[in-house]
């Protein structure tokens, strides 16, 4: 008893200067959540002064409503192709960025702008995602001062409506946003690299192995933990997509870009507050469950490598 006091009182400045975080998580996560999951099992709307139980009223309204499926689809689809496409171009242009200094010495010249293209590529990840799609909507629209129509046009091509074709928009808007956070995954890979060590390559180029060999043997295992938190955060960021939506086509045309929390937006901003909360809950148990699908799949990978 004696020593677990002593424990306590060693231990009580970390303690004490912990509490602030908890008390900013249990006020900012915690209760909110506690709220939202409670009056999704109510009826409370801006169209009635009184908030009844409902049950699960609400989240059938949600199954049975088709457009909630095309929403999930459509986050799906986004998140999918948004990380894939971002750690595709990121991963490449990370390696050759990083160049180890084994690759120096086996005489190939040195990247003397590598600083300037990690600055370059990192920037659009400084911006604000909703300037991003304002500055996006201007480049890509169809009307008279869209630039990228007037390059078609100046070519010779017809105008394309990308973010006006229900085929185009979301791939518009995909397109946008790897152009903005690939950089990010870039920085990621870089931090990774830098931890790889250079005697596995040396080792590796005395045994013959070309460059290919050394990517996929030793490159891309050292890179599992940038690869995890890529994948990831990439997927959950992608489920969470909203701004971006908001300020280049609003969901449309026709439903074809609307996405979970542009839907549960729209429900708020209806008044459907029971709804709405109702659309929230289900959006975390989606994001929890594919976190714990791609975290068990990477614990697995990780393991793999280890034996």
């Amino acid at each position: 008893m004696l020593k677990n006091k002593i424990n306590i009182k060693k231990e009580s400045p970390y303690l004490i200067m912990g509490l602030p975080a908890v008390i900013v998580f249990v006020t900012f996560f915690i209760l909110p959540l506690f709220f939202t999951i409670r009056y999704s099992f109510y009826n409370w709307t801006n169209f009635s002064p009184d908030i009844t139980f409902a049950g699960f009223e609400n989240y059938k309204k949600i199954f049975s409503d088709a457009s909630v499926f095309q929403g999930i689809k459509n986050s799906l689809i986004y998140a999918f192709f948004t990380v894939l496409l971002q750690n595709i171009i990121s991963l490449p242009i990370a390696v050759v960025l990083n160049r180890k200094t084994t690759a120096l010495r086996a005489g190939a010249t040195k990247f003397k702008g590598r600083n300037f293209f990690r600055a370059l590529f990192f920037c659009p990840a400084v911006l604000s995602t909703l300037v991003v799609g304002y500055l996006w909507k201007y480049i890509l629209s169809a009307s008279d001062f869209g630039f990228v129509n007037q390059l078609l046009r100046g070519i010779g091509l017809q105008s394309v409506n990308f973010l006006g074709s229900g085929k185009l928009a979301l791939g518009s808007i995909i397109f946008t946003q790897v152009w903005q956070w690939f950089g990010w995954s870039m920085v990621i890979y870089l931090g990774n690299l830098q931890s790889i060590s250079e005697d596995l390559y040396e080792a590796a180029s005395i045994d013959g192995a070309n460059t290919l060999r050394k990517f996929w043997h030793i490159t891309i295992p050292g890179l599992a933990p940038a690869i995890k938190i890529n994948l990831v955060t990439g997927m959950i960021s992608g489920l969470k997509v909203f701004d971006v939506v908001l300020a280049m086509t609003n969901g449309g045309p026709a439903h074809k870009t609307d996405t979970i929390l542009l839907m549960m937006f729209s429900r708020f901003s209806d008044g459907n507050y029971g709804y709405a909360s109702a659309f929230g809950i289900i959006f975390l148990v989606v994001s929890m469950l594919l976190s714990a699908v791609l975290l068990g799949l990477f614990g697995k990978w990780e393991r793999r490598l280890g034996q």
